[in-house]
């Protein structure tokens, strides 16, 4: 009994201290052991402020590096209307926000760039993760509280990336803040909760946020431009260039000045930037500056002929736009000589038709005209080369080729008329009443009319009535006169004509009413008292009618006297 109460003793005093050695070992681990990469990943978190123009600040959030040349992720939100930004990382360093890199509004998320030498990125996780995946929270400079939770479900987006919603309580100031999973891969970017103690929270794909660019089309992005904060150019020349294109015409010279400077340090190898500013130089009249550029575009590597061509074009519009601003080194000689190099290079239609041009502004009409001919059986706008043909035959007094040069331009168009075919019709109407067709003119403009019927002016109906004259189609000719006078009821032409016109078809009442209006409209306008005096005349109503053309000799009018001889 005594041998046996020994060893019950010594079981009992040896499972005491088992179970004590398991507590003092249990007491010392933490209740959930936390992942080894949180300390280097806590580097990559940082807080943004944002603010307006005027200084004022707009907004905070959180934010992490997604790579190493200071390319970070954060909410959206707080970017709305900023005009600078600036982050302050784990160790309380500063750094501004230098451009932005993309946008979505509707899923709260922006990439930006910050002016760092170096930064240390997160890893991006590349798979989504799957349901029941376990996520930690990685506060902004709070090692101590990674709070771990769940993915309970993940939506799919744009067909590839994941909306995830995760068993988790994400206080207000973690927002923005990465989800990283076991490997210390970035999974997602917490958004703001529906409340502040909802026990489910939700995140968006980092590898979307991380996807975000600038592409050429940017500028027309509503939350782009929502962001006043400069915007990188894309990465491909392609899209930038696609970008500068529309800069041109959608950004003040001071903005798009500064895109072109980014496209010189981004793609300095790349003859577009130097063309950019190049042409931008030439428009404000500094022409040394423009010819450097275009000296420096020759020297890269890329499309030498190009480079010429767009060289020879520059020189070309100099000649034609501002002439009166001299520079001796831009001749149309040296223009042809560099399109001539560029069409031996490559022998495009483009720099053909340039050289057409360059011919033309020569006065080299006759070469000029072969060249667009030819160029009329190319891809090229086929009623344009025509029509610059005939303009070649037109300024060399050659009436027969001209006309017979606008036929063929107006043959590369079928009825019904499209819109494209109007200036061509105008041009071949006035062509043909040169000729005195007119008959031939009024086809065309009233073709014209039916094309143009909004945008008709009175102008029109004028020349319509003179081409009515010619072909003695007297009343077409009254009627469109007087919906000249409708339309500029303040132009004393047209009240002058309509009356010259109503005289010779012997209309005198009407004429005299015409004319009256005339000289309602400018009393000192000649016109109206002479026709209004010569339909007097011929009514017999000799003395108030002489009066009349004495007023108009008085106020200068040539044909007055001559009248006034002839009817006393």
């Amino acid at each position: 009994m005594m041998t046996h109460s020994k060893h019950s003793i010594s079981r009992k005093a040896l499972y005491l201290c088992i179970s004590v050695l398991l507590l003092c070992q249990w007491a010392a681990l933490p209740l959930k052991a936390q992942p080894d990469w949180v300390k280097k990943a806590a580097k990559s978190v940082f807080t943004v402020k944002t603010f307006a123009a005027d200084g004022s600040l707009i907004g905070s959030s959180n934010g992490f590096f997604v790579g190493t040349g200071g390319e970070a992720v954060s909410s959206f939100a707080p970017f709305r209307g900023a005009a600078r930004a600036v982050v302050i990382d784990a160790t309380g360093k500063e750094m501004a926000v230098s451009t932005i890199l993309g946008a979505n509004e509707t899923y709260d998320v922006v990439k930006f760039r910050v002016a760092a030498a170096k930064t240390q990125p997160l890893t991006v996780a590349q798979t989504t993760a799957a349901t029941g995946t376990a996520l930690w929270l990685l506060p902004y400079r709070d090692t101590k509280n990674t709070p771990e939770g769940r993915v309970r479900k993940a939506e799919t987006f744009m067909g590839e990336y994941s909306y995830y919603t995760v068993a988790l309580t994400v206080p207000e100031t973690a927002v923005s803040c990465p989800l990283l999973n076991q490997a210390g891969e970035v999974v997602g970017i917490a958004q703001q909760p529906a409340a502040a103690a909802d026990t489910l929270s939700y995140a968006v794909s980092a590898r979307f946020a991380d996807s975000l660019k600038v592409t050429g089309l940017s500028l027309n992005d509503p939350a782009l431009k929502a962001i006043a904060i400069k915007k990188e150019l894309p990465d491909d020349i392609q899209q930038a260039n696609l970008l500068i294109y529309l800069a041109g015409s959608q950004t003040d010279s001071a903005t798009y000045a500064g895109l072109i400077d980014d496209f010189i340090r981004k793609f300095p190898q790349a003859a577009d930037g130097y063309i950019y500013r190049a042409q931008l130089a030439a428009g404000y009249n500094r022409f040394d500056a423009a010819d450097r550029d275009m000296q420096q575009a020759m020297k890269t590597g890329s499309s030498k002929e190009n480079t010429l061509f767009n060289y020879a074009r520059l020189i070309y519009q100099k000649d034609i736009y501002q002439s009166d601003k001299p520079y001796e080194p831009w001749t149309l000689d040296k223009a042809l000589t560099l399109i001539d190099e560029a069409i031996a290079a490559t022998p495009v239609p483009t720099y053909r038709q340039l050289k057409a041009n360059i011919l033309f502004a020569q006065k080299n009409y006759g070469e000029a005209c072969s060249l667009f001919q030819a160029l009329a059986a190319t891809n090229l706008d086929r009623a344009e080369m025509w029509y610059a043909a005939a303009r070649c035959r037109e300024m060399q007094k050659d009436t027969a080729a001209w006309t017979a040069l606008l036929d063929s331009t107006m043959s590369t168009f079928s009825k019904p008329y499209l819109k494209q075919a109007a200036p061509y019709l105008m041009a071949r109407a006035n062509a043909k009443m040169d000729c005195r067709k007119y008959r031939e003119a009024l086809s065309d403009l009233n073709d014209y009319e039916q094309l143009m019927a909004a945008q008709l002016t009175a102008q029109f109906y004028y020349i319509r009535s003179q081409a009515a004259v010619g072909g003695r189609l007297y009343q077409q000719a009254l009627n469109d006169l007087t919906r000249a006078v409708e339309m500029a009821p303040k132009e004393v032409l047209y009240y002058a004509e309509k009356a010259s016109l109503q005289v010779r078809v012997g209309q005198y009442d009407q004429a005299v009413a015409t004319a009256e209006a005339c000289i309602g409209v400018d009393p000192a306008s000649s016109d109206g008292y002479l026709f209004k005096g010569l339909a007097l005349c011929l009514q017999k109503k000799t003395k108030e009618g002489i009066a009349c053309l004495e007023k108009a000799r008085d106020l200068g009018n040539p044909q007055a006297e001559g009248l006034i001889k002839k009817y006393q």
